[in-house]
């Protein structure tokens, strides 16, 4: 088998066998196929796209490229979530503890994030005392007992996937459908789980800007899932502002107690309540999407799902008394409001460059080696399609700086005040199979 005939082959429209898409991954992760065949892979295969049974192929051999998470140990079913990002994504925060309050075990894998705040870890680690660096088995009983735990990724997850991003991103190949579909869920299948929740972004602050095109990656990874014998559901959901209020990571822990106790933003609120629903249906805890809604509703009310995620932060060395006690995560030095400089609607919030007004307070991270101000952020005061009187707050701004003029800018040059507005869509389709 030579690798000039492969590329050949897709470059051509072929279907490529198993065999040949293995062929290019285990030679290309071990260093036999140089970048340039690669690359001329990728371009083939960013024209010619992938038919489901290539992106299976693709993402099983991604997955067989490296390390594979066992979680056979783990009773029950257990559902992994991924969402495409977005800013202030506070969702995994209230979606581990909301489901596992209702059996559903939560074997979360997660990272630290590069972009305008930090990963979920991050987040946790605003928790006084809150760690990862738990050992395998500690892991496994603590979703056997409390159905919900989190470790750091292993170092060692699909090579073969990090190895071909890497070389996508200088190649102009990083949009292709089949790549990035192979790409999320070769990560997902294996780090373990039995069955995968998708929330893929749409709007200015998505990867995937159009619904269209969210909807092309959302089908094809749902079909990836099921086709490689994972059960999988999918929604796409709207980023063209940032989901909730908060933006930050200790800001963002706040909020995730306030969903938790049923006080959180709609938006937020009604985000978690679809991506859970479908992961109670898949953990085999409902029949259907309703009735796992129902369920969800009910321990929101009766505050089981606020104690499980207190149980959560104890359980890894956190300071539980933050559920009760908000004041006790890192606090900024400075608030600082951001007034409207006009009446009437707010008609846009540009996400993504709501974002980078976070990182420039020092929310996120820009490289691997910056680190990141747990205390630092914002606080949207008002969402598209609020009303807004002039000199009211359009955000406030949580800074360990005095001053935050560049802040305040980018925050003006990314609100948008009109006569007319309304609030946009949030839920735009529900995939099931």
């Amino acid at each position: 088998m030579r690798m000039v005939d492969i590329i050949a082959k897709k470059r051509d429209g072929g279907e490529l066998s198993q065999e040949e898409i293995e062929f290019f991954i285990t030679g290309y992760t071990n260093g036999e196929i140089p970048d340039y065949q690669a690359s001329a892979l990728a371009m083939a295969i960013y024209f010619q796209d992938m038919n489901d049974d290539e992106r299976a192929s693709l993402t099983m051999a991604m997955v067989e490229s490296g390390d594979q998470i066992d979680l056979s140990a783990i009773d029950g079913i257990k559902v992994d979530k991924h969402s495409t990002g977005g800013v202030g994504d506070t969702t995994t925060l209230v979606l581990a503890p909301l489901v596992a309050a209702l059996g559903v075990p939560v074997a979360k894998m997660s990272g630290r994030g590069l972009g305008h705040t930090g990963g979920t870890i991050d987040k946790l680690e605003a928790v006084e005392g809150f760690h990862v660096e738990i050992t395998e088995d500690e892991f496994t009983r603590l979703v056997n007992e409390h159905k919900v735990a989190v470790i750091g990724q292993s170092g060692n997850l699909t090579p073969a996937d990090k190895k071909l991003y890497a070389l996508r991103d200088v190649t102009g190949t990083v949009n292709s459908i089949p790549l990035i579909a192979s790409s999320i869920m070769s990560k997902k299948i294996a780090a373990g789980a039995d069955a995968i929740v998708l929330d893929v972004k749409t709007g200015a602050g998505a990867f995937m800007k159009t619904d269209e095109d969210a909807e092309r990656l959302a089908r094809a990874m749902v079909k990836i899932g099921n086709n490689v014998g994972r059960r999988t559901m999918a929604i796409i959901s709207d980023m063209s502002q940032p989901l909730g209020f908060a933006i930050g990571n200790a800001l963002e822990v706040q909020e995730a107690i306030e969903t938790l106790r049923g006080e959180g933003p709609e938006d937020l609120t009604e985000l978690v309540l679809t991506l859970g629903s479908q992961m109670v249906v898949l953990g085999g805890k409902a029949d259907n999407l309703d009735a796992a809604r129902v369920k969800l509703q009910q321990v929101i009310a009766n505050g089981a799902a606020l104690e499980k995620f207190r149980d959560f932060l104890v359980n890894q060395g956190g300071d539980g008394s933050v559920v009760d006690d908000v004041s006790k995560l890192p606090q900024a030095a400075y608030t600082i409001e951001v007034p409207a400089q006009a009446g009437g609607v707010v008609s846009r919030i540009v996400a993504d460059e709501i974002g980078v007004a976070s990182m420039l307070l020092g929310a996120g991270r820009a490289t691997k080696e910056d680190t990141i101000d747990l205390a630092v952020g914002l606080m949207l005061r008002k969402k598209v399609g609020d009303k807004v009187e002039a000199g009211e707050s359009l955000v406030t701004i949580y800074a360990n700086r005095e001053d935050v003029a560049d802040v305040k800018q980018k925050i003006y040059d990314n609100i948008e005040i009109s006569a007319h507005a309304d609030a946009p869509t949030l839920i735009h389709t529900i995939i099931t199979e």
